[in-house]
């Protein structure tokens, strides 16, 4: 006899405008201010690796967690988008969902202790549109991050212009998420469809598989995503490694980069710590930055906040690839 489920039709849904935001339009940050004061070496080696990249054709991919889009680095990755630098956009579920409650109300970021304890946490109408426009997507056989930027862009959002999933919709640029079952919002919601979510991002599991298929003398950027920026590259390129290797090609020449808070002395990253050192659990040190470039790729770990390495990384390509 199956289990009992939880009956959603029960749940009381509010409107997103009786919720209270942490963060509004303030934090996004403009392309031609001039960023925060951040210095590390590394990030003139990156930009150069990045154009050179782009020179060669390969692929240049920005996975990135949520915390980048509520840190206001929307315009900058746009940029990036729109002159050729980077080739992908990759985040998780709540990356998407601070992206399309920023272009619909210009407000996003709900106070977590706050609406748990009423019960009210993640239950907004609006954040629930999303469920709606992944129906839509898939009805199209599109993946999720595209399911998204669609329902954005043809919907007009008022502030449609600092979304990068709207953005890569219009110009044609993959930009995937990667959802966890159970781990956002939206999962709350009766009009949420589990095989639709299934379906949508397995879509966009399978194109970013196909991009990291032509990552050889490329560059995997990951901002902020300890869990699903890792591990779904290290599947990826799993996947592309074997075909590549039965079509007699390589993908080893790979530059990655990790920019994170977690502190990591010295510039040389190519093995893990051990296991009895707690950062071996920290997941972009053992797999992006040592174990996916063993064979013959380089890796950079820039420490500091997104609002300041973004801009920073995103200026210097900007300026060298005049």
């Amino acid at each position: 006899m199956p289990f009992k489920k939880f009956d959603r039709s029960k749940i009381k849904i509010l409107p997103i405008n009786q919720r209270i935001h942490d963060i509004d339009l303030s934090v996004i940050e403009n392309t031609t201010n001039n960023p925060k004061s951040f210095d590390n070496p590394n990030i003139d080696k990156l930009a150069e690796d990045i154009i050179s990249a782009r020179e060669k054709g390969a692929e240049v991919i920005l996975m990135y967690g949520a915390h980048v889009i509520r840190s206001g680095c929307a315009k900058f990755m746009i940029k990036l988008m729109e002159e050729g630098y980077v080739t992908h956009f990759a985040t998780n579920g709540a990356g998407a969902i601070h992206d399309f409650e920023f272009a619909l109300i210009g407000q996003t970021c709900e106070s977590v202790a706050k609406y748990i304890s009423e019960g009210q946490f993640g239950l907004w109408h609006e954040s629930g549109l999303i469920n709606d426009a992944l129906k839509q997507g898939c009805a199209l056989g599109l993946g999720a991050g595209e399911s998204i930027g669609r329902y954005i862009w043809e919907n007009n959002f008022p502030n449609k212009d600092i979304s990068v999933l709207a953005a890569a919709y219009k110009n044609q640029i993959p930009a995937t998420v990667h959802i966890g079952i159970g781990n956002d919002i939206i999962h709350e919601h009766a009009n949420c469809d589990g095989a639709v979510l299934g379906e949508t991002s397995y879509t966009d599991f399978l194109i970013y598989a196909e991009t990291i298929n032509k990552l050889q003398h490329g560059v995997f950027l990951n901002f902020g995503s300890a869990v699903a920026g890792p591990e779904v590259y290290l599947k990826c390129l799993a996947m592309a490694r074997n075909v590549a290797k039965q079509e007699n090609r390589e993908i080893f020449d790979i530059t990655t980069a990790v920019f994170d808070l977690l502190p990591i002395e010295g510039d040389d990253y190519s093995a893990a710590p051990p296991k009895t050192d707690p950062r071996y659990y920290f997941r972009p040190w053992k797999t992006i930055l040592a174990r996916t470039v063993a064979d013959g790729g380089k890796s950079y770990y820039i420490q500091g906040t997104h609002d300041m390495t973004l801009p920073a990384l995103a200026k210097k390509v900007f300026e060298k690839g005049k």
